[in-house]
């Protein structure tokens, strides 16, 4: 047999090597391009010079793939394999356009260069499952059974939210609750720290799983309306206070529950947004703190009841009471100038007896008049001067008794013009255009200053010629105003906060002025109040007659709410522990008898 030459070896050997080369600059190529891994078997003679024996030794050259290159070991070899050509390897230049003779026949093996790979067709993730609950809520928000005993401007609201809403549910997941949903509940479940009552919200369990797309609405719907109240009642929505009392005129500001639901979408925690609710003042988190400790001290019911209702007053409040405000506390006896939060000057004051009582409401304060004239108003013209204006003559006079006028020095005018009362006849005359005004003066009933604060009940702030009721513990007199202990100080208070107006202008005003009104730059805001337990930030809480009874009415109006909140603190059988106190000032206080004293008139 003839021997190859050494050419004939190194051209074999040669284009052995050039053939694994383009092979694995191919592979290179699928595997950037169609991302799978592939491998090419191919026979190699096991000497060049014994090609014509047809002895072979296999070779799989396996292509990387970019993502995860499969082991050697995992590919098999097909069962036919194309022959690398013996001649000398062609021209780079000869490579780059190959011709048809170079590729593999039709029969050959050859993963995967012999066609072009299948392309792909993701699929389009399905939608969550949850996205369609909306569609669900729309109609089960129409339900009978669902709508009953909810509230009507929640159920509207809900109505417009979720016909807007267009992703997923609020709160519902594939799984079941969101966490925010979940925290959502955990908190309402803590309505008793905050004064409310944890069983008057029909909360879902957190935990719940419901699997079928009707039970998943309904879950939702009834977090949703749960949240609702929960703000309503935060903000005191409980009751309406204007229908507990006719001296009560305080008008709520409920929140929107449309924007309820926004706000608490739109909040980083649910849990927090329902906490965030609540009255920001300071004597509601302080009353709080001891309702907290009052029950962890095992304190009686009625006592954790007082501080239920007072709570509860305080949701009834402005959210705003202003930079500057006069805080008047009926059951306290005691009007208050309070800057940033501070209280800066306190008085004491005499409050109308109950069946004049002194109105609960707040109103802009607009000027303050020193020495002024006393117009008197209605109850006091129906109730004392006409039946006596009327009583005069006898049986045979006509003429009335007008000595009361003269007693207090009353001119009559008539449609703003002075008349002679003399020539009145009283049981006649139209009463609605005539008025009665006391001049300035000693025994004038306003003493020397007046506050106004324009509000329907014609009550206002004023001096009083019976220094000696200040003197009381029990300061309830007469008719509806409140009367104040030292009005000049009072009005340089505000009259240097809000002029710069010194002393000595005040002086000057107090002894000369004549029905002189001194005009607020800034309105003052005058907060009158019932509030009948009072907190300091230590805890010590202090507790006031409730002079109108107006604590059994709150508390009769919130019902099993304050039992319910109250009853849940009662303490073990033998266990009795009152309700902290703080000692009122030596002037000003009623005598107490354990904690919960009423200083009644």
């Amino acid at each position: 047999m003839r021997r190859p030459s050494l050419v004939t070896v190194l051209s074999a050997v040669g284009a052995s090597g050039l053939a694994v080369l383009t092979i694995w600059f191919l592979a290179g190529k699928l595997s950037a391009t169609d991302h799978f891994a592939t491998s090419i078997v191919v026979d190699i003679p096991d000497h060049p010079a014994t090609e014509e024996s047809g002895e072979t030794k296999t070779v799989v050259a396996v292509l990387p793939d970019a993502a995860e290159p499969p082991a050697a070991s995992q590919t098999e070899a097909p069962s036919a394999a194309p022959q690398l050509p013996t001649s000398e390897p062609e021209s780079p230049a000869s490579q780059a356009e190959p011709s048809s003779a170079d590729q593999p026949p039709a029969d050959a093996t050859v993963t995967p260069t012999d066609a072009a790979p299948a392309t792909e067709t993701a699929e389009e993730p399905a939608p969550p499952q949850n996205a369609a609950i909306v569609d669900t809520i729309r109609q089960k928000l129409q339900d009978t059974a669902l709508r009953k005993g909810a509230n009507a401007d929640d159920l509207a609201a809900l109505e417009a939210f979720y016909a807007e809403r267009t992703g997923p549910s609020l709160w519902m997941t594939d799984e079941g609750f969101s966490a925010n949903a979940q925290a959502a509940i955990d908190e309402l479940g803590k309505a008793d720290e905050w004064g409310l009552a944890s069983d008057a919200f029909i909360v879902p369990s957190a935990n719940a799983s419901p699997s079928s797309a009707d039970a998943q609405a309904i879950a939702e719907l009834e977090l949703d309306l749960a949240i609702l109240k929960y703000a309503r009642f935060a903000k005191g929505g409980r009751t309406n206070p204007i229908e507990l009392s006719k001296i009560i005129d305080q008008e709520l500001k409920l929140p929107d529950p449309k924007v309820v639901l926004t706000e608490i979408a739109a909040a980083d925690t649910a849990d927090a947004y329902l906490r965030s609710l609540h009255p920001k003042h300071e004597q509601f988190e302080e009353l709080r703190q001891a309702l907290l400790k009052a029950r962890a001290d095992g304190a009686k019911p009625p006592d954790l009841e007082r501080l239920l209702v007072n709570m509860e007053r305080w949701r009834w409040m402005p959210e705003d009471l202003g930079a500057r405000y006069v805080q008047i506390n009926v059951p306290e006896f005691m009007a208050f100038i309070v800057k940033d939060g501070k209280t800066v000057h306190e008085d004491k004051i005499v409050v109308g007896k109950p069946v004049y009582a002194t109105p609960v409401f707040t109103a802009d304060m607009t000027s303050i008049v020193f020495n002024p004239e006393w117009t008197v108003p209605p109850t006091v013209i129906r109730e004392d001067l006409l039946p006596k204006l009327r009583a005069g003559g006898g049986w045979f006079s006509s003429s009335s008794n007008t000595a009361v006028l003269k007693q207090h020095k009353l001119k009559v005018r008539y449609n703003g013009r002075p008349v002679d009362p003399n020539k009145i006849d009283w049981k006649k005359v139209n009463m609605g255009a005539i008025s009665f005004v006391q001049p300035p003066g000693p025994t004038n009933v306003l003493g020397k200053v007046k506050f106004l604060y324009p509000n329907e009940h014609a009550v206002y702030m004023h001096d009083t010629i019976k220094k000696g009721l200040m003197e009381k513990a029990v300061r309830v007199e007469g008719h509806h105003c409140p009367r104040v202990a030292n009005p000049g100080k009072f009005a340089g208070v505000l009259l240097a906060e809000d002029q710069g107006m010194t002393k000595e202008q005040i002086d000057k005003l107090l002894a000369t002025g004549h029905d002189s009104a001194v005009e607020l730059k800034t309105p003052i805001p005058v907060h009158t109040t019932y509030f009948t337990a009072v907190a300091d930030n230590e805890g010590k809480v202090e507790i006031y007659g409730d002079i109108y009874k107006l604590d059994a009415v709150v508390t009769k109006a919130l019902g099993k709410d304050v039992k319910s909140v109250a009853v849940s603190a009662t303490p073990a059988a033998g266990q009795s522990v009152e309700l902290p106190t703080r000692k009122p000032a030596a002037d000003q206080a009623a005598a107490r008898s354990g904690t919960l004293a009423v200083s009644t008139p």
